[in-house]
């Protein structure tokens, strides 16, 4: 039976990977996004707007993809525009692929605000108990991955699909102008202090710096999708997605300034922001990447300070269960250490960083 895969949001950082993993596997694959597909061979690419219903179903009316892939999502003002938005985009896109009557399977990617809420709250307020599991209880609070949750269960119940939700930790991976890419951020920032002397700060609480957390693979998660998309016990069920590992930050920011030959600068015992480190430091990018021949010199086209700085400064430790996937035949695990080093060695190496 024909495996084609249409992935809503390709050129971010799970699209790209998600794509190639496919492809590899002899996949047909179709990506939407606004933008360029960032060369991707072997991609059939759209350029749509998953809010612009009308354009959308013109754009894709001549598809029958097997499998639909939903990995993107737009961040907004209010947790209220937020649902509206991406709810909206949900709905469009299942809409527009329906009339084709094909979609054997939908695969939602989410994450772990899920468990810790919304950006107006987030981490805040009556948590879960950690380890997250997929079994606890939504929150008692608005949040956009439980309405893109009920279009995608609506869709499939009036359309005979299956489905699976998928929630990745903080994602490691590839990807250029994303709005979640710590590993790039991490990056920059510790380029920034290797060339200007600036101490090596880690940005984020006392409670991540000492507390065990985990992380995302972007490939890992590509493969889970796959996994999950093609395993008939996995049908119908919500995932956690993380490595497998478990870390400190205390031990993981020596592992990063290391590789980057610096030094990690002691914890100074309080949240020091990378929006406030870095405020200030474009001009220091430009004469970076002039001097060592990089690609990007705008520094705004490769960081996303706020979004890690909401990662490490949350109060809460954030250990995620994986024993679901584990029970249901996914054994896939990775160092979060190798999947920064691999990340920076192709940084490097694509002179994204010096």
């Amino acid at each position: 039976m024909s495996r084609i895969a249409l992935i809503a949001g390709v050129t971010g950082i799970v699209g790209i990977n998600l794509a190639q993993q496919l492809l590899s596997h002899g996949w047909e694959v179709h990506g939407l996004a606004r933008r360029s597909s960032n060369g991707i061979e072997g991609l059939n690419f759209i350029s749509a707007d998953l809010l612009d219903a009308a354009a959308l179903r013109s754009a894709i009316a001549h598809l029958k993809p097997s499998h639909v892939f939903i990995t993107t999502w737009l961040r907004q003002p209010t947790e209220a525009e937020n649902i509206r938005v991406n709810s909206s985009m949900v709905r469009n896109l299942l809409k527009a692929v329906a009339p084709a009557k094909s979609v054997r399977h939908v695969a939602l990617v989410t994450g772990l605000k899920h468990y810790l809420g919304p950006f107006e709250a987030y981490g805040k307020g009556k948590l879960p108990a950690t380890p997250f599991r997929e079994d606890q209880p939504r929150l008692d609070i608005e949040n956009f991955y439980y309405a893109q949750e009920d279009e995608l269960f609506a869709s499939a119940t009036h359309h005979q699909f299956s489905w699976t939700i998928h929630r990745p930790h903080t994602i490691i991976g590839f990807a250029l102008g994303n709005a979640m890419n710590m590993g790039i951020t991490l990056a920059v920032y510790a380029a920034i202090c290797r060339e200007t002397g600036r101490p090596f700060v880690f940005p984020g609480s006392g409670a991540q710096w000492n507390s065990l957390t985990d992380m995302t693979d972007a490939t890992l998660l590509a493969r889970h999708l796959e996994w999950a998309s093609t395993t008939p016990a996995a049908r119908y069920h919500a995932f956690n997605v993380v490595n497998g590992d478990v870390f400190r930050w205390s031990w993981m920011w020596s592992r990063l300034a290391a590789w980057f030959d610096i030094e990690p600068a002691p914890f100074p015992g309080q949240i020091t922001p990378l929006e406030q480190q870095l405020t200030g430091t474009e001009e220091i990018w430009r004469n970076i990447a002039k001097s060592h021949n990089l690609i990007e010199p705008d520094l705004n086209n490769l960081i996303s300070a706020w979004h890690t700085d909401a990662d490490l400064g949350r109060p809460i430790e954030v250990v995620t269960d994986m024993s679901k996937s584990r029970k249901f035949g996914f054994l896939d695990y990775q160092p979060t250490d190798e999947s920064f080093h691999d990340l920076f060695t192709r940084l490097r190496q694509d002179r994204i960083i010096p």
